[in-house]
């Protein structure tokens, strides 16, 4: 696995052994960032990395410009991975890591952008969703996501196996 594009493009990122990290494969992260790229919402945005894993998509941010990340995660295999991913690119001052339970975490984060990326099995997306506080919510999940009150789904894609859904808090919502 490899950070795909930007200051850190072609880097390798590690993970850990086992079935209990799913990372974000390098075509949906960049398909993904070229889209928010093209949008601009990336360059100098503050992102959080729920469920970071890796951090893969965090470290993918940041190398596209994110002036910085909040990577939450709480399993210490994936941990392990994730410290030793931030120290190998030297990516420590420009990040956060909490090792906490995401849902928990949520709320609390003032962010630009959220990048959420759960374990496929995952049925809580209406609480999470409706928890953060940032405009902007990349999901990532096994399946097309329904709409959520106060958020307008605006790009909804398959990759394989993966969902991709942009989520923008609706103009009459309240953040």
């Amino acid at each position: 696995m490899r950070v795909v594009a930007g200051e850190l493009g072609g880097r390798k990122i590690v993970a850990p052994d086992g079935t209990s990290t799913r990372p974000t494969t390098d075509r949906v992260r960049e398909a993904v960032f070229n889209a928010l790229g093209s949008a601009g919402l990336v360059d100098g945005a503050v992102v959080a990395d729920l469920f970071a894993g890796t951090g893969a998509v965090g470290i993918e941010a940041l190398s596209r410009g994110a002036e910085r990340c909040i990577f939450v995660e709480r399993d210490r295999h994936a941990l392990a991975s994730l410290d030793e991913n931030l120290d190998t690119l030297k990516l420590e001052d420009r990040s956060r890591v909490m090792r906490s339970d995401a849902m928990a975490s949520a709320g609390a984060l003032d962010v630009d952008i959220v990048f959420a990326d759960p374990p496929y099995d995952f049925d809580a997306w209406d609480r999470l969703i409706t928890s953060i506080r940032a405009d902007f919510v990349v999901a990532e999940s096994g399946r097309r996501l329904d709409p959520v009150d106060g958020w307008e789904i605006i790009r909804s894609k398959r990759y394989g196996r993966t969902w991709v859904t942009f989520l923008e808090r609706s103009a009459d919502s309240v953040s």
